[in-house]
């Protein structure tokens, strides 16, 4: 289903240094008004990480290493192989049918299955836009499990002087101030070490996404 922004106009922010007075509001752009389309998000999102994927297969022999043979029909027994020998648990077992321990797999995995998938520039263009409009809608945000009650605008538009700012506790200061602490709090908070063997993979520690900062030499920030 599609949706818009909220918000068509956006109240820049002023810094405590600044006069209330400077205080200005700019019209959002045409990204942030843009149809909302989640069935494109998934479906691009969906394919580009299938690009990623290495290919994978058992061995062609696998299940057949062994001289099992079947004593055929007439012996009052099951006509599948079964191993040769003496002395050994694994004699008389069955072997090579899908029904028999170690035996084959049905239905052997291949290395030329279709692993990647080709996305259109046009979808994935799409999709980015929509994603950019979803981050200005704020009940939309919210459903993303981020913390934005006491955010004063979404989007939150602050002066250009915050980009003058060298210091982590003028950074933290101004978070506070638009309502944009608790988000980042809530994602320091989260970080925890990755399940399975994805720790071995020089990603051992994931965290949640917290306020986003864009900026530039022109224009205002935007969280």
């Amino acid at each position: 289903m599609a949706s818009a922004a909220a918000l068509p106009v956006v109240t820049v922010i002023p810094l405590e240094n600044e006069m209330e007075a400077d205080a200005n509001s700019l019209l959002l752009p045409d990204v942030m008004k843009a149809p909302i389309r989640p069935d494109i998000l998934q479906d691009v999102y969906r394919d580009i990480s299938k690009n990623s994927r290495q290919p994978y297969a058992v061995s062609r022999s696998a299940g057949h290493q062994t001289f099992a043979e079947s004593w055929g029909t007439g012996h009052a027994v099951s006509r599948i192989s079964g191993v040769p020998g003496d002395g050994t648990h694994r004699v008389d077992k069955g072997a090579y049918g899908n029904i028999c321990r170690s035996g084959r797999m049905f239905a052997l995995t291949k290395i030329w299955r279709r692993w990647h998938r080709k996305v259109p520039v046009n979808k994935k263009r799409y999709a980015v836009v929509s994603a950019i409009a979803l981050s200005a809608v704020p009940s939309l945000v919210m459903a993303r499990d981020h913390s934005i009650e006491s955010v004063l605008q979404i989007p939150c538009v602050i002066s250009d002087s915050a980009e003058a700012m060298e210091k982590t506790s003028n950074a933290i200061s101004l978070l506070k101030k638009i309502g944009a602490y608790p988000d980042a709090e809530k994602a320091k908070d989260s970080q925890g070490i990755c399940p399975g063997k994805g720790k071995m993979c020089n990603c051992r520690y994931i965290c949640r996404k917290g306020p986003l900062v864009v900026y530039g030499t022109e224009g205002a920030k935007l969280c």
